[in-house]
């Protein structure tokens, strides 16, 4: 699977983007709100070997790392879920560097357009901890609005955190 924007390409792991993968997502500051971060390159090397290797596959989560289209340099990876035929979730990580430089907008917005134009979904979800601000302020400027905030109902890193549910619908993404 290979997504073009204006500056992004959006690709398939492999395994040579083991190393530059663990750089960002070992990060345990940046990464604090996400449910993975590996402690080793042999953890993201499983990683890259259990992802989809079957795009828009209901149940399933398929990984695209984010690279700079000019200089192949990796930002970051976005996780699509395929929930089932009509509903998506989305989830994002970036390279610490690569932070407020619009490249989260640019990467979702040009996975938005596929998942709704192209393979005609009819929803898409992301999942926050409410203590991420910055991914929910992200998430409003692209449109989504909050649907939900659940108590204590994911269990990540060995903590019970909250939940904070975003969506959009197909229809609200036609004037986009």
């Amino acid at each position: 699977m290979i997504l073009e924007t204006e500056r992004l390409l959006l690709r398939d792991l492999h395994m040579y983007d083991k190393e530059a993968i663990f750089g960002y997502r070992s990060d345990g500051e940046t990464n604090q709100f996400q449910s993975w971060i590996p402690k080793t390159v042999e953890e993201v090397e499983a990683f890259i070997i259990r992802n989809s290797k079957e795009f828009n596959l209901p149940e399933t989560w398929y990984q695209l790392l984010i690279t700079d289209k000019l200089t192949k340099e990796v930002i970051g990876d976005v996780g699509v879920h395929f929930i089932d035929n009509d509903q998506v979730e989305f989830g994002i990580t970036l390279s610490k560097k690569h932070h407020h430089k619009g490249y989260a907008s640019e990467a979702l917005k040009g996975l938005i357009h596929l998942m709704f134009k192209d393979l005609q979904k009819h929803r898409i979800i992301t999942s926050i901890d409410p203590d991420n601000t910055s991914s929910m302020q992200l998430m409003e400027r692209l449109g989504f609005r909050k649907e939900g905030h659940f108590i204590k109902s994911l269990h990540i890193n060995g903590v019970w955190v909250d939940d904070v549910i975003y969506a959009i619908l197909a229809e609200e993404w036609v004037n986009k």
